[in-house]
This record gives structure tokens, sequence and C-alpha cells, in this order.
């Protein structure tokens, strides 16, 4: 309160006003009804002011108080000088409320902040993309009206969230989500909803992986184990025939499990080696080349009628991941193309991209399988000990080794009819220009 207000200053500015008013009115004949009419006056003025008052706090839209003179400045200038606190405190909260909700905008989660009685109070745009909520539309509705998950209505009203629970989003059934829930107030709780597909598909892939890695060593590690029982019990007694057929078979099979180490290893080198594309040029003709009288020797058996067709230009990569790419998709073509089949290899300028391909006329890919069959260890045929059954590892590594170098691969294959490989090099990666 200013220092100048006191009950002095009252006093004194009643006296002031009253004393007069007396000395006239006795002066006069009429002390009693002057001083009555004065104080009468002072009554509605007080009262004018008063309207004044509530006027301003209730029907006009400015922060300035109207002119008063006397006690009147006092009162307007304090509620003035209260208000304005007021709203600098609105101003603050407004702010810091403002920051908590870009904070929680950059969290990587959903959140959401409800009562205890499971009422909405609040979420971010991770929470509406994720549970189809609507904020501020949605808010004082409960939780359970809005989730309608059995499992998470069941998690509500158990009210122990002592541990997480996993759920499908309700509104994207392709996405998990890992829900965690912790007291954020007396009354109020925060849900956190971390999106866990990623990390679900990834441990699901290593299980994959290591049950088909299992598989595939078991196989051959029991023929040879086989054999060396027999000859370990009496060597002499084995006839020679016998023998040589162990012997082959310990061999096939042992080279079985070293490609299979191989490509491993080959896998596991792309994985964590990621050095510049652009540091070496690839001459791919000359490369295609020398795959050729490869594939030419691989053939001699089936007899197919290999063509190859390579333009001049070279690219931009690794020559090691680019002859796995080739040598895996020709190597594939000779192998699953019925005997006396035609197998086409093409290097070839696409306007500005090049573009390598190889089709063949063999019995073609159901394309149920297409999507899934860069997928390591996946395999069209079932049986691992078919006479065509590789590890299921070559498209898997054409892939990485495809996608490390930005190129897309795609896939055409008519059952019946055959299939075609196609690698897509971007421009930038391609060395020459095209023969006009």
């Amino acid at each position: 309160m200013d220092k100048n207000y006191s009950t002095v200053f009252i006093v004194r500015g009643f006296l002031w006003f009253a004393v007069p008013l007396g000395v006239i009115g006795w002066l006069i004949g009429f002390f009693w009804q002057t001083l009555s009419l004065g104080l009468l006056a002072i009554l509605a003025w007080h009262y004018y002011f008063q309207y004044k008052l509530v006027d301003w706090l209730w029907n006009r839209r400015t922060l300035l108080p109207p002119s008063a003179p006397g006690s009147w400045s006092y009162i307007y200038d304090g509620i003035y000088r209260t208000q304005r606190r007021s709203q600098q405190r609105r101003r603050a909260l407004a702010r810091i409320l403002r920051r908590f909700r870009e904070a929680s905008e950059a969290i990587p989660d959903a959140a959401i902040v409800f009562r205890r009685d499971g009422a909405l109070i609040w979420c971010n745009k991770l929470g509406q993309f994720h549970f189809g909520l609507k904020w501020p539309a949605d808010t004082g509705i409960r939780l359970s009206n809005l989730i309608r998950h059995p499992e998470f209505i069941s998690y509500l009203q158990k009210g122990d969230f002592s541990d997480e629970i996993y759920l499908p989003s309700p509104v994207r059934d392709e996405v998990e989500l890992e829900i965690r829930i912790m007291p954020y107030s007396e009354d109020q709780y925060l849900l956190m909803a971390r999106d866990v597909t990623q990390l679900r598909q990834l441990e699901q892939m290593r299980k994959e992986f290591v049950a088909n890695v299992s598989h595939e060593l078991k196989t051959p590690l029991t023929v040879i184990q086989g054999y060396l029982e027999m000859v370990n019990e009496d060597p002499a007694a084995m006839p020679p025939a016998l023998l040589q057929k162990a012997v082959t078979d310990m061999v096939g099979q042992s080279t079985r499990m070293r490609n299979l180490v191989d490509q491993l290893l080959s896998l596991s080198r792309m994985d964590s080696a990621r050095g510049d594309i652009f540091d070496k040029v690839v001459p791919v003709p000359d490369l295609l080349k020398r795959l050729q009288r490869d594939a030419e020797q691989l053939n001699t058996a089936k007899q197919h009628e290999l063509v190859f067709e390579l333009s001049d230009q070279s690219m931009f990569g690794h020559e090691d991941e680019l002859r796995s790419v080739f040598s895996n998709l020709i190597t594939n073509a000779i192998h699953y193309t019925q005997p006396e089949g035609r197998i086409v290899v093409r290097w070839q300028p696409v306007g500005k991209q090049m573009e390598f391909s190889v089709s063949d006329n063999g019995p073609g890919i159901p394309a149920e399988h297409i999507p899934r069959i860069t997928e390591r260890f996946y395999r069209i045929d079932k049986d691992r000990n078919s006479s065509k059954g590789g590890s299921g590892l070559g498209l898997a590594i054409v892939k990485q080794a495809i996608d490390h170098h930005h190129c897309k691969l795609s896939i055409n294959s008519v059952v019946g009819r055959g299939s075609t490989f196609i690698v897509r090099v971007p421009e930038e990666l391609v060395v020459g220009k095209p023969a006009a």
C-alpha cells in the first residue's frame, strides 16, 4: 500500500470536508441540516465512483482504470496493479505450459495425461497418432471409452502399473506399442507409449536366424558324425565302395558348411564395413566378362543358352560386393532353370541410369514368395535337404549389397514362364556416358 495512504490521511480528508460545512451551518443557523446535506453529498460521491469501479471491472475491456480523486485513486490503482501482476503470472504460466507441450511433442513417445478416474486431460500428437485420440475434443472422456482394448481396460482397472504391457495400436494394427503408466500428481497419471514394432521384428529375426543357422549346420554335422562313427568302429570292415561314398559325402557336407560360413561372413562384413562407395570405379563390363567365363564352366551340365549383352559404362562401388550381386543372380538362374534353357544377362543404359538384369525361362516364382525372397534363410522350397535347396542367403547378400550402393532391386516373375531380376543403378554412380 502507498505510504501516503493511512488512517491519518483518511481522518484528515474527512475533517477538511466536514469542518468547513459545520462552520458554515453554524453561521447561518442550520448546523445539522448543512452537515447532513454535506454527508449525503459525500455518500453520493462515493457511490458514483463505486459504480465506475464496477463498470470498469465488468463492462470495460481496457485494463487502464478510470480517473478518480482522493481515496478512490488508491483503490483503482491498487486493483490495476493487482491485475497487472495477475496478467504477468498468467503469461509466465502460459509460457511454461507452452514449453512443456513443446517438450512433450519432442519426445519420441506418445504421452497421455489422465485423471485417476480415467478422464483424459491432455495428449501429444503421437498420442493422437497411435491411439486415434482428438485433443482437446476428447478432454474429459474416459480412456476406457476411447481405447477399447480388453487388455488395456483390465490394466487400467487393476491399478497396478508396476509392469508395462504390449498392445497393438487401436488404429494401426501393424504397430505394436509398449505402454507404461506412472503417477503424475496426486490425482493424475502419465501414460507413455513407445513404438516397439521394429524391435519386436528384429528380435523375431534374431530368433529365426539362430534357429536357421543351427538347422543348417546340424544336417551336415550329423552326416559327418555318422560316417566317422562307422569308420571309428572298424575301418577295415568297411567295403571300399562305402568308404568312398562316406568320404565323398563328408567332403560335400563340409563344403556346404564352408559355403554357409563364407556367406555369413560376407553378410557380417556388409553390415559392419560401410566405406565410401565413391572411392573406386568398378569396370563392370570386364567384371561381367570374367563372370561369363565362370558361368560357362558352371553351365556344362545343363547346357543353357547363355547370352551376355554388355554396354561400356562402369560405376562407382565396391567390386567385391558387386561381384557377389552379379554372381549370385547368374548362378541362381543357371541352377534353377531346367536344362537347355535360355538365360540373358544385360548391362545396359536406361535413360541416364544403368540397369543390370538376368532373365531366364525357368519355372518362375509364385507371387506370394516375391516380397520375402530376399530375407535371410527364406526359401521357396521348404525342404532343406532338397537337391535344389541352397542356404537361403544368396539373395539376402544381393539385397544387402544393393542397398549399400543405393540401388534398387525389382523382381518380375510369372510361374511357368520365367523370372527377371533387375538392378537399377542411379545416375550418380554411373561412370561414362551412354552411346548415342
